[in-house]
């Protein structure tokens, strides 16, 4: 890492989730070892083999102003909740328009707009179609609207890389600082895709867990009785600043976003490459990026969905890329997958570990896997150390996107 290169600083955290509906909240429910996984009691259920989910635990409609809900699909409600939580969280920077930018994505985008829009065009007519469907359905939508909404100039972008969306939005919000494009950039991720056909098509890739009498236990990483991940919702959205932006106004600085590493699979569109390579690459990068070694993490938020496949492969890989010394944890046996939404919130939960120097357990797991060498986080939370100490947040997505950040604390 050159010694002259911009340094960029978290300075703002928001979120809303199936635990809570802002960071607070969320943050004391993962403390407690609260699942947000319900049954889910919509008109379509019994037409899907799964039949539960993280649904959010505040409905965004209810948070914001009726007229402005309205013209957003959910997918955006939440992202305009947590990202207003987290500018105020800042402090409100006060900075030019032209050097403020957003990058904040999405998974799927707009889907459930999508699909009741066209039950409205096929059953009453193009007519009676909102006008404001496109920018609802478009999966730049979250980010056109924050930027809209904080009057961002320095560019509004939104990258898709299925479940490492999120996670990708924040290092490229990282890079635009350090290209000296932005002084302070919103950026994180959010998912709205509780919807029938989207349970039935992953359900159809036997991609999700379908222990259906126990929703609560269902999401279950490392568990030898693992089946599949369980779908969630909702937004985590931090704001990146400069920190030569952030001293110069006193702003409370959470963590350094310190370095950020990607790498593609090339080997299949949903299966993990099974020696762990791009993933080993991605964290090996973004060690380099930030000029430490794996000495210097102590803890990982894995992307550990509580799938059969992924799961292991992933520790693995962590124990070949940084050691086995970590401690290691799923928040997602809490809220369930977010999909593009996942590193937005879990870089949120990395950051928070890292301010309060500890790290929730992960929940579920009753039966450890074969295979597991790392110092995973389990039965009660575990206290981090000290000192100058940096924590990685892993995301990974189908197409073979792995996405790695590492935070240094503050």
């Amino acid at each position: 890492m050159s010694a002259n290169r911009v340094r960029v600083v978290v300075t703002g955290l928001g979120a809303t989730t199936p635990v809570g509906g802002d960071v607070t909240s969320t943050w004391t429910a993962l403390l407690a070892g609260q699942s947000g996984v319900e049954a889910l009691t919509t008109d379509w259920i019994d037409t899907v083999p799964v039949k539960f989910a993280g649904t959010a635990a505040v409905d965004p409609a209810e948070v914001l102003p009726r007229p402005e809900a309205r013209r957003l699909d959910r997918s955006e409600q939440f992202a305009m909740v947590a990202s207003r939580e987290a500018w105020q969280d800042a402090g409100a920077p006060e900075v030019a328009p032209e050097r403020l930018g957003v990058v904040v994505s999405s998974g799927i985008g707009g889907i459930n707009t999508t699909l009741a829009a066209y039950d409205t065009y096929r059953e009453r007519g193009w007519s009676r179609l909102s006008p404001f469907t496109v920018p609802m359905l478009m999966p730049n939508g979250p980010a056109a609207w924050i930027g809209l909404d904080r009057r961002a100039q320095a560019g509004v972008h939104a990258t898709v890389s299925a479940c490492a969306s999120g996670a990708e939005a924040i290092g490229y919000a990282m890079d635009m600082i350090r290209a000296g494009r932005a002084d302070v950039v919103v950026a994180g991720g959010t998912e709205a895709a509780i919807h029938g056909l989207n349970i039935a098509a992953f359900a159809a890739a036997r991609a999700m867990s379908t222990r259906n009498d126990d929703p609560a236990g269902a999401s279950r990483p490392w568990d030898r009785d693992r089946d599949g991940f369980v779908l969630g919702e909702g937004a985590g959205i931090v704001v990146l600043e400069s920190e030569e932006h952030a001293k110069a106004r006193g702003a409370r600085i959470y963590a350094y976003c310190a370095g950020v590493g990607y790498s593609a699979d090339a080997h299949h569109i949903t299966q993990p490459e099974p020696e762990g390579r791009g993933i080993i690459m991605a964290m090996t990068h973004a060690l380099t990026d930030a000029g430490i070694t794996g000495l210097d993490i102590k803890h990982v938020n894995a992307h550990a969905t509580s799938t059969p496949a992924g799961d292991v492969g992933e520790v693995q890989a962590v124990a070949k890329a940084i050691g086995t010394h970590p401690l290691v944890t799923s928040t997602k046996s809490m809220t369930g997958h977010l999909l593009g939404g996942a590193g937005g919130i879990e870089s949120v939960f990395t950051i928070k570990a890292l301010q309060e120097r500890i790290v929730p357990a992960t929940i579920n797991l009753d039966n450890l896997d074969d295979g597991i060498e790392v110092d995973l986080v389990y039965g009660e939370n575990r206290p981090l150390p000290e000192g100058d100490i940096a924590a990685v947040n892993n995301s990974f997505g189908f197409g073979g996107h792995n996405v790695s950040v590492v935070f240094k604390g503050a």
